[in-house]
């Protein structure tokens, strides 16, 4: 699985809630669900500022834009490139019953996009799916994923857990839930997002990569925090900046934090050096096919269809 994860909580109590619907359609526009903020250092939430009338105007602006990464083929490209840094594999429908602990201080880290007991994400799913399936084999589990929640404990998980994230992952149901998980917490905030910074793509791609990889936080190391610094590097297309020069902030910034704020065994930058950063050099802008980058070392290739 992934050699590098989520730094920031995404579900912990916090001084900044973010809880703004933003675009119709799809399981839900809410950005995060309590995404986390230090008080010295934290990002202008992009969402809860503007009157009703200018969200709304925001709102209709970006649902008349095409689907960019939000087309099937194209998310499903998307899925199979962060699969390879997650869990190097392009099978990213294959991850569903994955599980282990990677030492990272996050915890178990498990499913199509390495949810952990440690960062909200995995509970916030089994919650989710629990209301719909009270019997499922995690329900049981809930009392210690709130427990261990924002630490690496495995304190009433183990043994078991790993097993019964397996058991629930042969269920369609469950499958499903991760998809709207995933969905409601990373991919359609990210999408939507960069549409409103004008973004192509390969832009959606990146800004969804980022919220993955470093959860939706407001701080300096979360995804909002990396996006307010690039702004002021340069300017968003949305602004009348070039897409390129501010997409290569955005990565310069990603890429200080993945080297400063990970631990050493997780400061690899190949997402961003040998897949993101080549694809833009590329000008490969639509993120069409056929693709080659390389993830931590391996090579990984799609055809063109």
């Amino acid at each position: 699985m992934k050699p590098v994860t989520r730094l920031f909580l995404i579900g912990a109590p916090a001084l900044v809630v973010v809880s703004v619907v933003f675009g119709g359609g799809g399981d839900s526009g809410v950005l995060a669900d309590n995404p986390p903020a230090s008080a010295a250092s934290a990002a202008p939430d992009p969402l809860a500022s503007g009157s009703d009338d200018e969200r709304a105007e925001l709102e209709e602006r970006i649902r008349k834009m095409p689907p960019g990464l939000a087309a099937p083929a194209k998310k499903d490209t998307a899925a199979r490139i962060i699969a390879s840094a997650e869990n190097s594999t392009l099978d990213w429908r294959g991850q569903y019953d994955a599980i282990e602990d990677l030492d990272d201080g996050n915890g178990y880290t498990a499913g199509i996009v390495g949810f952990c007991s440690g960062t909200n994400d995995m509970l916030q799913l089994v919650e989710e799916y629990t209301k719909a399936h009270p019997d499922n084999p995690l329900a049981p589990y809930l009392p210690a994923l709130r427990d261990v929640d924002g630490t690496d404990s495995h304190k009433g998980l183990d043994p078991g857990f790993t097993e019964a994230w397996v058991t629930a992952a042969g269920n369609p149901d469950f499958r499903e839930a991760q998809d709207r998980t995933r969905d409601r917490v990373y991919f359609d905030p990210a999408v939507r997002l960069a549409k409103m910074d004008g973004l192509s793509t390969l832009g959606q791609f990146i800004y969804y990569d980022a919220m993955v990889l470093h959860g939706p936080g407001l701080d300096e190391g979360g995804f909002y925090g990396i996006r307010h610094a690039a702004m002021r590097k340069a300017k968003t297309a949305a602004e009348g900046g070039s897409e390129k020069e501010y997409l290569n902030a955005f990565l310069d910034r990603g890429r200080v934090v993945i080297r400063t704020k990970m631990t050493e065994t997780q400061r690899d930058t190949s997402r961003i050096d040998t897949a993101q950063r080549v694809f833009l050099r590329d000008g490969n802008m639509d993120l069409a096919l056929p693709l080659r980058w390389r993830m931590y070392g391996e090579t990984f290739q799609l055809p063109a269809s």
